[in-house]
Formats: C-alpha cells, structure tokens, sequence
C-alpha cells in the first residue's frame, strides 16, 4: 500500500505541479479563508471518516485506516502542502463535528444530497454509488426491487444518519428499521440473522459476500438508486471549496482518480487484512 502511494503520488503530481506546488504563496490569501488558515496554520489536514466502509474506507486488523478516500485525502494534503490525518468516528457524527470545526472535511461514502447541502458544501463526485441489500435469506435474495421489502415482517438493518436509513423511512415504510453505528455491527446482524438484511451501498454489500464467503451472503445484482459520493466542506469557505474543485478536477483529468479506484475495486488482497465481525 505504502509503494503504491508513492508511485501515484509521483505520478498524479506532475499534471498538478502548478496547482499544488503553491502552498506557500497561498498563505498570502487565507485571510479570506478560514479553514484554509486553519490547515495551513496547523500543518494537518483533519479529514473526518466512518473507517468502516469498504472500499472506500476501512480500518485493518492493525489500525490503519485505508480505501479509495484516504488515497484521496492523501494527495489533497499533499497538494496543501500539509501532513494528513484521518480520524474516525461513528458515521451520524461526522457532519455536525464537520459544522464544530472538529474535522476539516468528510471523506465517508457520503452521499451528496440536498438536505445536506443545506448546512455543508459539497465537492464531487468522486465515486458513483447505490443501495442494495446483504442477507442470507434465499427469498429476500432473489427479489428484483427494493419495494419488495416493504413489508412489516422485514427487519432491516441501517447505518444511523445514513440515507440507507432514509431510503428505508421513505421508501419502505412499512418495514422494520433498526439503526446501528457502523456498518460492521449491521453486517454481524445480518450474519448472526438478528435482521433479515441490511440496506447499504452497493460497494459494501457486494464486498461482504466476498469478505465472509462460509456464510452464503448475497445482495442484488443491481444496485437500485443513485448515490454520488463526494468530500463535505464546511459552509463558510468559498475559497475551501474552489480549492477542492480544482484540484479534483486536475486529479480526474490526469487519470490518477482512476486509478486510485481501479487498484481498490480490481485487487481483493487488502480485504484479508481487515478484522473479523466479532
């Protein structure tokens, strides 16, 4: 993992040299920036994370915390010039420690939706997602639309301030919600068949089936909303914003977007290092 930072990094800066390399002089503007000031000022780039979200982030049986988005945020404070630190938290809390001025920005399987966007900024996409399930039911496995769950005798699994929850309150009413603080709790549900599935992003649940392959898990073929997934930045920093818009734009444009994500979708081998659902 470390190699294949390095080499990407080397590789993702040469088209951004112009744009990332002005770390320094930036400092001369951050007065109308104060978030920026705050990065620049600290020399740490706080981005706040679930780390429990594969592929995108998730946390190894030593600690690390790894996946498309710290790969991201890696070339993000590289471009500020800043060292990076990700800090990992239940997903329900990471907007309001964001709107606290605790973290700098989220980077967690976050869907880019209009009630959010009412309070944060948001940058992206970077990843295209959906909602799909993981169970172990032969019946709930073979169905062709979510609305199929809509039933009072279904209990679904969610992560809490998720919109997989929402997707649930709103869509399947009818259904039996039970909330849980990470999405490895929810899946220890599905296989200890406390629930009867557990709705999430398609990543997620198509990567369980993988990671516990002695419990017969499925999930749809395909998933059954859309979900672009982007970097949440707080409201009162135009200046943060544009900042991350361009370099995003610099960082799909040279390919290394790419990439990044072909190496955590194509190779499976990270996923033995991350722990067993206790």
């Amino acid at each position: 993992m470390i190699k294949f930072c390095k080499q990407v990094v080397l590789l993702a800066l040469i088209p951004l040299v112009l744009f990332a390399c002005n770390g320094v002089e930036s400092k001369k503007y951050v007065a109308t920036s104060p978030i920026l000031e705050r990065i620049l000022s600290r020399g740490e780039l706080i981005v706040g994370t679930a780390a429990s979200m594969p592929p995108l982030n998730m946390t190894t049986k030593n600690g690390e915390i790894i996946g498309i988005e710290p790969d991201i945020a890696t070339f993000i404070a590289g471009g500020m010039g800043v060292k990076l630190t990700m800090k990992p938290m239940p997903f329900h809390q990471l907007l309001p420690s964001l709107e606290a001025g605790e973290i700098d920005l989220v980077m967690s399987s976050m869907t880019m939706t209009g009630k959010r966007n009412l309070k944060v900024a948001f940058v992206g996409p970077y990843f295209i997602s959906g909602k799909s399930i993981l169970t172990k039911d032969i019946a709930i496995s073979s169905i062709n639309s979510g609305s199929e769950l809509n039933n009072p005798e279904i209990t679904l699994a969610a992560l809490q301030g998720s919109t997989s929850q929402q997707v649930i309150e709103s869509m399947l009413p009818k259904a039996t919600l039970v909330t849980t603080e990470s999405y490895n709790d929810a899946v220890k549900m599905v296989l200890d068949r406390e629930v009867n599935a557990l709705v999430a992003d398609y990543p997620i649940c198509l990567i369980s089936t993988f990671r516990y392959p002695e419990h017969e898990l499925s999930t749809m073929l395909k998933p059954f909303t859309f979900e672009p997934i982007g970097i949440a930045a707080p409201a009162n920093d135009p200046l943060l914003v544009n900042w991350l818009n361009n370099f995003l734009m610099s960082f799909k444009s040279s390919g290394e977007l790419e990439r990044v994500t072909d190496y955590w979708l194509e190779n499976g081998d990270w996923i033995k290092k991350l722990p067993d659902v206790e």
